[in-house]
Formats: structure tokens, sequence, C-alpha cells
């Protein structure tokens, strides 16, 4: 079995009084595309940063592409590729400018350089517009490129910290499918996201809640965590007004929008869809359907972090 790519072991980082990251475990391998999913200000980016050598950590530590993150921070950033949600570019600057600046920044040679430039822009589809200023890109295509410059030097380990925010949802495909094709190079891949659908994409995620990880595994055994709870799917009239009735006047608190209808989780494993048919009929609304769904990772993951909120409460 080949080592971890990337290693890490009870990173923690406190700001003052504030703890940002507590303790985080996990490890990633070569090829292995691994999610950190959380809410904005969980702990993902600092995470991140730490292991870029960016940030140093409070305790803990951990070893990326081979190298200490507490000892040997330049080594890592020398051997890493990373896209942060604020990638940098230069506007001013053509695409091939853009590339060739961040070639020459890592050292590449100029026959090198030349050869890594045009696989980029192979790779990132940006061939036809390679003469085209960067400010006129569509954000999607910008982002493409960002991850085309991060990947210059041939890194074996690419961060990639909410890289599709703001982007339309075909340029979100288009950017993870680059992000498939660095597997056949066994390139370890981190990508922080709160796109629950880009989290199925993953081999591996981690639920990341207030600077902790709560949960780790494939998106399937994710999906599988045992409960004592039932979900149950209801499509009803005013949904927003049925699940604040639900939550209020029933003792059903764990009731949320999802889509144009609820998701229900009720303690009891019997009766379950009995129960919620009863409270919406019992409000006098007009019931279309009840019944009993297997969880998606955005129930899971609600789910896991509110019994989590609700234990660290003060």
């Amino acid at each position: 079995m080949s080592n971890p790519a990337v290693e890490v072991r009870e990173l923690t980082k406190r700001f003052g009084d504030f703890t940002a990251v507590s303790e985080v475990s996990f490890s990633i391998s070569p090829g292995e595309i691994f999610g950190l999913l959380g809410p904005n200000g969980a702990g993902k980016s600092t995470t991140v940063r730490m292991l870029c050598g960016i940030l140093l950590p409070t305790s803990g530590g951990g070893k990326v592409a081979g190298y200490d993150v507490v000892a040997e921070p330049e080594a890592v950033r020398a051997h890493i590729g990373y896209m942060s949600q604020r990638f940098s570019l230069y506007p001013d600057l053509t695409v091939l400018e853009n590339l060739t600046f961040y070639g020459g920044a890592y050292g590449l040679s100029s026959g090198l350089l030349s050869d890594r430039a045009e696989w980029a822009l192979d790779m990132a589809g940006l061939v036809e517009q390679r003469g085209q200023l960067t400010a006129e890109l569509p954000v999607g295509w910008r982002q493409r490129l960002a991850l085309a410059c991060a990947l210059l030097h041939e890194p074996k380990v690419v961060f990639l910290d909410e890289p599709t925010a703001g982007a339309d949802p075909v340029s979100r495909w288009q950017f993870w499918d680059v992000i498939y094709s660095l597997r056949a190079a066994e390139v370890a891949t981190l990508v922080t996201t709160h796109y629950m659908d880009e989290a199925e994409r993953c081999d591996r995620l981690g639920f990341i809640f207030s600077g902790r990880l709560v949960a780790l595994g494939s998106p399937d055994e994710l999906r599988s965590i045992s409960t004592r709870e039932s979900l149950v799917e209801a499509q009803c009239e005013m949904p927003a007004a049925a699940a604040q009735a639900l939550r209020d006047r029933h003792g059903l608190p764990r009731t949320r929008l999802h889509g144009r209808g609820l998701h229900v989780s009720v303690p009891e494993s019997e009766g379950a869809v009995e129960r919620v048919r009863a409270a919406l009929l019992a409000e006098h609304l007009d019931v279309r359907s009840v019944e009993a769904v297997t969880p998606s990772l955005e129930d899971v993951f609600v789910d896991l972090t509110r019994s989590r909120a609700e234990q660290w409460a003060p």
C-alpha cells in the first residue's frame, strides 16, 4: 500500500480565545478526491491553509507530499497546487501570459514551461482563448484557468478551496471533469465545498462543523449512518407554514423544507409516516403524499450538525 499523500494528525488552530479548528485528523491517498464539507465558518479554509504551509498550526500537525507542515512549510508550498476561492489571476494579462507568469514563479525552464502551458490550455479547454484578456473570461473559464496555473508544475497534491463558488452549473460540471482527469496521474485532491451535488462526486468526505470533524467516510457510508430516527418526506400545501406547525405544535423539531416539500426526522422507527400524515391533517392542510425515504447526504449532514450543536451548547 502506498503512503498517504496527505496525513493530518489532531490539527488545531486557535486565534486568541477562538478555536477555528480542533483536533482534526484524516488522510488522503494518491489519486483520491477528498471533500471537506461544511457551512461557512466551519473551519474548512483554515484547515486548508495550515496544510498548504500558509498558517502555522497551534498544535497537531501532518505531512503533505511527504513534507511536514510545521517543520517544512516552504517545501510543502513548493510541492502542491493551491487554488483559493479568491483565485489570484492577473486580469490585465492574457490567458497564456498568466500561465507563463505562474510557470516562471514555479521555476519551470523555458522549454518545459512552453510544453506545460500547451498542456494546461488543452486540459482547461482554453486553447482558443490563449490570447484573450483574463478579465474578459466568464467566471467558469477563469476558474479553469486558475486550476491550470495551479497544476503547471505537476504537483502530486492539489488543494481546491471552494473552487466553483459563483460558477453556473455547466461550468461547475466542466470543472469537475478536470478534477476527475487528475486521478490517472495519481494526484491527490482535497476540495472544500458546501454544494451537496459536488460532495457526491468525491471518493471520501469529511463533515466539518464548528472546527471539528463530525463524520468521515464515502458518500454511501455516510448515508448509511444509523440513527434512531426515520426520515419522512411530505408534499403538502404551504410547506413553510406546515414545517413551523410540525415543529411548534406536534413535537417534531427536526422538520425542514426540502425542495417544494418537507423532510421530517421522526424518533419512532414505526408509525413515522402515520404520525406525520396525522399532524398535517390536524392542521387542515391538503396532503399530497407522505412516505418514508432514504436519507440523502444533505439530510445526514443537517442531522449530524444539528445534533452536535445541541451537544456542544453551553
